[in-house]
């Protein structure tokens, strides 16, 4: 089982197994909401068991997908496309990540100015 929370505890979960990839997005709403970029793997959401879900919030950051965030602590977590049955999870709130890689950039076009890009993985020009 792996378990994952945001910074003060509000939101805690547990899930199976996610994807062993992790996404790296650089859009520009992405690159808002993370405060640099969003780095996620993936689960089906109903694998995803919420052990504290008391600050959870989703915000409807599009037509077609929203973002689940800590209210409490400010912690960005959750990405979910409105019509998927799966889940994204923020890398960074993962208690383990040791079985967890870079699998590929998307949205790079849009990356802010004050980075490169590493070489760890395939890089997707336009998502």
């Amino acid at each position: 089982m792996i378990k994952g929370r945001c910074e003060c505890g509000a939101v805690a979960f547990e899930v199976d197994a996610v994807r062993d990839t992790v996404t790296v997005c650089h859009c520009s709403q992405c690159r808002r909401t993370s405060g640099h970029l969003w780095a996620s793997t993936h689960a089906p959401f109903d694998k995803l068991t919420f052990l504290n879900d008391e600050g959870l919030r989703w915000y409807a950051s599009s037509d077609t997908a929203k973002r689940g965030f800590c209210a409490q602590c400010g912690s960005s977590l959750f990405y979910r496309m409105n019509d998927e049955t799966g889940i994204g999870i923020a890398a960074g709130c993962l208690d383990d990540t040791s079985a967890l890689r870079i699998g590929k950039h998307i949205f790079v076009a849009d990356k802010g100015d004050y980075y490169s890009l590493p070489d760890d993985a395939e890089i997707l020009k336009g998502g």
